[in-house]
């Protein structure tokens, strides 16, 4: 059985997060952890030193709210009929939930929420810090649900864009029902079409996605994919891969990732090899 984390504000719960998480956990026979973050992990995603960590004494005016959070957390659980447990620890800070990370096989939160509710640019310093040092794969989801009818795989032959398709296949193999297309941009200056490796990367994707289609153009990655995906009526999720500042993919920087976090109102899933 898979382990998903779902991670929430303790104070309000986020609607799309929820409703992903579940379907996702659903749909893989997964365990789904909910993680109710206090909102100062938001605003600060750096721990807090032990003094700052202890609750003050006296009555808690957001009490209330946390346990109307964790409550509609788990009725809404036990409706989906999926198996879960909460995570519900004011002190708990980034770089506890990094360290979870390593103990699961996703992570879900929403972008739009964090960033709307702090009045920053997305992708928030939050999701910024998660991203560059998280030790599972993330879906990163908008902040109105919308059943995923499409999957498009982002591929420019780099060993991380690679890995961010394996580690989606591995996870959703359930998924292969939905159209899967394989988008690949190559440089103005190349003569040919062909994927970058293309006779194992064809024998790669059949084996998984026996009905993928596949479309090549050439042009800047940034411009062409940006473009391409914004013009789409589909509700699709995206694949792509590294985010961490070292890669050397001429794709997937952290600025791919955060341009379409950005400019795009769709699932994306990230990935990244270490």
């Amino acid at each position: 059985m898979k382990k998903i984390i779902a991670v929430f504000d303790g104070y309000r719960i986020s609607k799309s997060t929820l409703a992903y998480a579940e379907e996702f956990a659903y749909t893989t026979d997964a365990h789904l952890v909910g993680v109710f973050m206090d909102e100062a992990a938001f605003r600060n995603p750096k721990p807090a030193r032990a003094a700052e960590a202890k609750p003050k004494a006296g009555v808690d005016p957001d009490k209330g709210k946390n346990e109307m959070a964790f409550k509609k957390f788990e009725e809404s659980c036990n409706k989906a009929k999926i198996q879960f447990s909460v995570r519900r620890d004011k002190a708990l800070n980034l770089l506890d939930l990094k360290h979870e990370s390593m103990f699961a096989d996703l992570l879900i939160i929403s972008e739009q929420e964090i960033a709307a509710r702090y009045k920053q640019k997305s992708p928030s310093r939050f999701i910024k810090e998660l991203l560059t040092d998280v030790q599972c794969p993330v879906m990163i989801v908008p902040s109105v649900y919308k059943p995923i009818d499409k999957v498009t795989l982002l591929y420019d032959g780099a060993p991380s864009s690679l890995y961010a398709i394996q580690m989606f296949s591995y996870l959703f193999d359930d998924y292969n029902e939905i159209p899967v297309e394989v988008f690949v941009v190559k440089d103005r200056t190349d003569w040919n079409l062909r994927l970058p490796d293309n006779t194992l990367m064809r024998e790669f994707i059949k084996r998984h996605y026996p009905k993928a289609s596949y479309k090549v153009v050439k042009g800047d990655a940034e411009e062409q994919i940006t473009g391409y995906l914004r013009n789409h009526q589909e509700n699709e999720m995206v694949v792509l891969g590294a985010y961490r500042r070292s890669e050397l993919s001429r794709w997937f920087k952290s600025s791919m990732a955060d341009v379409l976090m950005s400019e795009l109102d769709t699932p994306l899933f990230i990935a990244h090899n270490k």
